[in-house]
């Protein structure tokens, strides 16, 4: 399995499209497709018809997947959106830290 820069649970910042500048929570990492979907960031109404699992039809919200390359994980001290590296600790974990300031992203 690939290593992506980003993870479920992790605050990110929107570096291009129509969300650009906007901030959120990763819900979902589509590995295979290569994309992520981002809490209220996206938004796209759906036509949903009503269906035995869905009482209900009409018009729904729902995000929509956002390109893995126009997001990038927010550093906790430089509180805006930065490119991380991955430093190896001498027991064999891997620690993702923000390259501009060296503030490690993960915890642990």
């Amino acid at each position: 399995m690939p290593s992506f820069h980003v993870r479920r649970g992790d605050t990110v910042g929107v570096i291009a499209g129509r969300e650009r500048g906007k901030r959120g929570k990763v819900l979902r990492v589509l590995h295979a497709e290569g994309r992520v979907l981002i809490e209220k960031i996206n938004m796209i109404k759906k036509h949903q018809r009503p269906t035995q699992k869905l009482r209900q039809g009409g018009i729904i919200e729902r995000e929509n997947p956002l390109a893995l390359s126009n997001v990038q994980l927010i550093c906790n001290r430089c509180d805006r959106p930065v490119r991380t590296r991955v430093e190896v600790l001498g027991d064999g974990r891997k620690l993702r830290v923000c390259k501009k300031c060296g503030e490690p992203i993960d915890k642990g």
